[in-house]
């Protein structure tokens, strides 16, 4: 399968009509193809070329000097605009004084957040890229995405283990080195494989710090640049709780299954395992994540762990509670920590997605097999 014959979920294109916006992230997840498809006839500027970026870096002014050569109402794509954010003030003023429309993709929104860019004061929306969702794989396999991810030209390559390999070493490792973000490179590259074996988990920064010899603050800043650059997510706990007080600890997921099991070094990775379990889990947290996004639902995605032990995988807003479990046949002791934070909450819904062949009801707890949860999750049946 080619990477064009996905059809992609996010639809830029109603945006795009009345506001700039920025498209951040990760790289090779199809910004650039989704782009060039969409917008045939932009003004395309790829940051990426060598004889672009230094022609631009040494007179960023020749931006809108081209542009306002152009007669015509074109959409203006700028491509990588992390790698030069002086780029910005130019864009800024063709925005406010002669009204034109941006594009403004990146791979990491580190260098904008933290380097006192022009962000240009809401005049662009910001909307997100993830890998491949379940519903943009017509008859995705549940045992290659847990294995080797969702990244769009990676998930039907013949040689995954290859590809991914070349793109954890060219791009997260190369490109946190390009940007200047951290100053030991071997360092965050032991800390990369760490964060792997923490994927799911919650975080420990002085556990992890004890095995790098790097204090707590190192670790806890080198997980935000991961959420920064893009390449994983950190999930809040939810704290509302009163009765039984909840851990105040975040959970790290990598933003794609197969870069996690690559720098984890775990391969064939088989349904009825512990791992399995955790990595189904972390492949129902990206669907979530991403269809949070895309559809701009404002309740955060968060997890619930009670000091005492109960735990729900994950909460959206304050009244839909999902637990995910690989088991082929749910029982009662599943749904304990849905029982017990319900006492506290009076949820709305209270879901386990699990590997069971049929939909089932124990008590007032629903039991929704995989695909038919994500079908409906995809359908806007789960999170109103």
């Amino acid at each position: 399968m080619k990477v064009n014959t996905y059809s992609r979920i996010i639809d830029i294109q109603k945006t795009i009509q009345r506001k700039s916006l920025f498209l951040f992230g990760p790289r090779q997840t199809g910004k650039s193809f989704y782009l060039k498809k969409r917008f045939k006839n932009a003004l395309y500027y790829d940051l990426l070329k060598t004889d672009l970026f230094f022609r631009l870096v040494s007179k960023p002014s020749l931006l809108r000097e081209e542009i306002l050569a152009i007669s015509d109402d074109k959409i203006i794509i700028i491509d990588e605009v992390q790698k030069l954010p002086i780029l910005l003030d130019e864009v800024h003023g063709l925005i406010e004084s002669h009204g034109k429309r941006f594009i403004l993709t990146g791979s990491s929104a580190r260098k904008l957040k933290y380097g006192a860019s022009n962000l240009l004061g809401g005049r662009a929306l910001t909307m997100h890229l993830y890998p491949l969702v379940s519903k943009e794989i017509p008859n995705y396999d549940l045992e290659k995405i847990i294995n080797f991810g969702t990244l769009p030209a990676i998930y039907n390559s013949p040689e995954p283990i290859e590809d991914l390999e070349a793109y954890v070493g060219t791009y997260l490792k190369e490109e946190i080195q390009a940007e200047g973000i951290v100053r030991k490179l071997e360092q965050f590259s032991k800390f990369l494989n760490l964060a792997s074996i923490s994927n799911t988990e919650i975080l420990n920064y002085s556990s992890i710090g004890s095995h790098l010899g790097l204090p707590a603050k190192t670790i806890r800043e080198y997980f935000r640049i991961l959420e920064d650059t893009l390449t994983g997510i950190l999930l809040e706990p939810y704290t509302k709780t009163t009765k039984r007080k909840a851990t105040t600890r975040a959970k790290f997921y990598y933003f794609d299954i197969g870069v996690a099991n690559i720098l984890a070094n775990r391969f064939q990775i088989k349904p009825q395992t512990e791992l399995f379990g955790k990595v189904f889990e972390h492949f129902i947290c990206l669907e979530l994540h991403a269809y949070i996004n895309y559809n701009k639902i404002r309740k955060p995605l968060k997890f619930w762990r009670s000091k005492s032990g109960y735990e729900v995988d994950f909460i959206i807003g304050d009244d839909v509670a999902i637990e995910v479990k690989s088991s082929v046949m749910v029982k009662d002791k599943h749904c304990r920590g849905l029982k017990a934070l319900d006492e506290e909450l009076a949820l709305e819904k209270k879901i386990i997605v699990s590997m069971d062949t049929n939909r089932r009801l124990i008590g007032d707890i629903q039991v929704i097999p995989y695909r038919e949860f994500l079908e409906q999750l995809w359908e806007h049946n789960i999170i109103n």
